[in-house]
């Protein structure tokens, strides 16, 4: 038995945070064989490492699955410092700008005139639906004064790993989050920042968080049409925006604002959704904005009491209970995006002239 098929077994185990193979990202110092043991040394990223316990046991499935090894000797140690700096320079090095106008990301950024629509209980719920269809998902909150997002997907007290000067960020759902709620000491921290510091905190959360390579990065704006929506159509102004609006006359009008903004900025506005649907809320304020903005209304989510305890809860209502009518709403707007045909201008295709 070799070393080389167990390093080659190695090869299948996949870092959770990185989404990398461990032998691509350094994390195997020596696979040797004596006998029917084999003896690695493994180097996790820092001292404290949140997914050593997963990486340990996907290791340990791995090489005991390869024929004629029996037993693991293995160590478990941490990068050194120059390791670690080696580690994020290549990743740096290997992604160049994230989301420039050439990616093949799709981002979504979700928006409202105002608040109490439930724009962000539909993103988490969108975000979780499109990772349910086997797509790597990313979700910025970008409501950096009323974060919610984590509480929604049931990590309230989850922080991102830090690998020198990159961020890792959790993971709930099958989705990758990151939020300012993550860096506070506590969830009732009110956060009083003005326009500099807040286009800084979503250019980090672009810039300085590993995300890896995502099919669909979708993006939780505050409502309104002020200083990080200016930012975010800065940043990305290749995003595809979809506008969120109740039944509500007075909701509508507010919300075809926030249209109106994020195509003055460059971006596209793909379509409108209505939540809170039914007689409670009045009618017709999904159409109006959609005829006002010339898009159409891509989906009518219902009022749902499952909607809201899941929300409540962290479980989103599409995995809890995708038969409710609001979960049925979100997962047919979940499958029209995740097909959605990506935009080719100003996209750079692999074809050189001869």
């Amino acid at each position: 038995m070799s070393a080389d098929a167990v390093r080659a077994a190695l090869a299948r185990v996949v870092d959770p945070e990185i989404h990398r193979p461990i032998t691509d990202l350094d994390m195997v110092r020596s696979v040797d064989v004596a006998g029917s043991t084999a003896i690695v040394d493994l180097a996790l990223t820092i001292v404290g490492c949140p997914a050593a316990d997963v990486i340990e046991r996907d290791v340990r499935a791995a090489v005991l699955g390869v024929p004629g090894i029996e037993s693991l000797d293995l160590t478990v140690g941490v990068m050194s410092v120059p390791e670690r700096e080696a580690l994020v320079a290549r990743l740096r090095g290997s992604r160049g700008p994230q989301f420039g106008p050439g990616t093949l990301t799709k981002i979504f950024a979700i928006t409202s005139g105002k608040g109490g629509v439930g724009k962000s209980t539909l993103t988490a719920n969108l975000a979780v639906a499109l990772a349910a269809r086997g797509l790597k998902v990313g979700l910025v909150d970008a409501d950096v004064f009323g974060f919610s997002i984590p509480g929604i997907l049931g990590i309230p007290g989850a922080k991102p790993t830090k690998v020198g000067d990159l961020m890792l960020p959790p993971v709930a759902h099958g989705v990758s989050v990151i939020s300012i709620g993550m860096f506070l000491d506590s969830p009732s921290t009110a956060v009083s920042w003005r326009g500099p510091l807040l286009h800084r905190t979503i250019q980090q959360f672009l810039s300085d968080v590993w995300w890896g390579d995502l099919d669909v990065l979708l993006l939780d704006l505050p409502p309104g049409t002020g200083d990080v929506a200016i930012s975010v159509g800065q940043l990305l102004p290749h995003a595809e925006v979809l506008v969120v609006t109740t039944p509500q006359p007075a909701a509508a009008e507010v919300a075809e604002r926030s249209g109106l903004v994020a195509r003055q900025t460059g971006q596209s506005v793909i379509g409108v959704v209505e939540n809170m649907t039914g007689e409670l809320f009045g009618s017709g304020g999904g159409d109006a904005v959609a005829e006002r903005l010339g898009v159409p209304v891509l989906a009518r989510v219902p009022l749902s009491r499952a909607l809201r305890e899941g929300g409540d809860a962290g479980a989103p209502v599409v995995l809890a209970d995708p038969a409710d009518p609001a979960a049925a709403s979100l997962l047919t707007l979940a499958a029209s995006l995740a097909t959605r045909a990506r935009d080719l201008p100003g996209r750079k295709l692999p074809l050189s002239p001869r």
